[in-house]
């Protein structure tokens, strides 16, 4: 019973860190990495034509990236924003359309970090 107990023991303080030390997010497909700066870069210059066809050019559509992309920390929405991208704000907002409280709380966010 006491080396039942001294393994059991064992076993869960390895789980345990193992689960402490694990990444909390698989890293990401350096396409994907590529096509999700591409969008943020876009998304910050105001201009809709350049977001439409970085858009278009990786296959992403506008409701997918306004819920799911965050762009260096913030949602790509707030990102625009902050860089006073107006049009293209009002165009993510537009592609959101109804969508309820626990629809975007379920939703997990892809974060991309980059300079410039």
């Amino acid at each position: 019973m006491n080396s039942t107990t001294n393994t059991l023991i064992a076993l869960v303080t390895t789980v345990s860190a193992f689960a402490f030390t694990a990444p909390t997010q698989a890293a990401m497909d350096p396409y994907m990495e590529t096509a999700l700066v591409s969008v943020c870069k876009a998304s910050k210059t105001n201009k809709l034509h350049e977001f439409h066809s970085t858009r278009k050019a990786h296959r992403l559509n506008s409701k997918a990236i306004a819920l799911k992309v965050s762009c260096n920390g913030q949602d790509i929405i707030a990102f625009a924003q902050s860089h006073g991208a107006h049009k293209t704000v009002a165009h993510l907002e537009d592609s959101i359309g109804s969508v309820s409280i626990s629809e975007i709380a379920a939703t997990k966010k892809v974060n991309v970090n980059f300079e410039g």
